[in-house]
């Protein structure tokens, strides 16, 4: 791990918690805490983009309303999707 990937990791943990909508702070946070300290530095930037879509959108795929594009699928997002549950 380097120093790098440990200064966005506590980035991203950052803005998991501070996303603005309640319920994502909620599924994400408590995800970014789970994972983030294994995840790749490819994994990283995933996560990162994923961070970059509005919360509206990321709440709507994730409770199903809408089917994920393609662009946002990724094995992050299925993490994301499974954690859902345990949250």
């Amino acid at each position: 791990m380097t120093d790098v990937d440990e200064i966005r990791r506590k980035r991203l943990l950052f803005q998991s918690w501070h996303r603005g909508m309640k319920e994502m702070d909620l599924v994400l946070g408590n995800f970014a805490e789970r994972y983030l300290a294994e995840f790749t530095s490819a994994q990283l930037d995933t996560y990162e983009s994923l961070l970059a879509e509005e919360d509206a959108d990321l709440w709507i795929w994730l409770t199903g309303r809408s089917p994920v594009p393609d662009d946002v699928a990724s094995d992050v997002w299925t993490l994301v999707q499974e954690f859902r549950f345990t949250v």
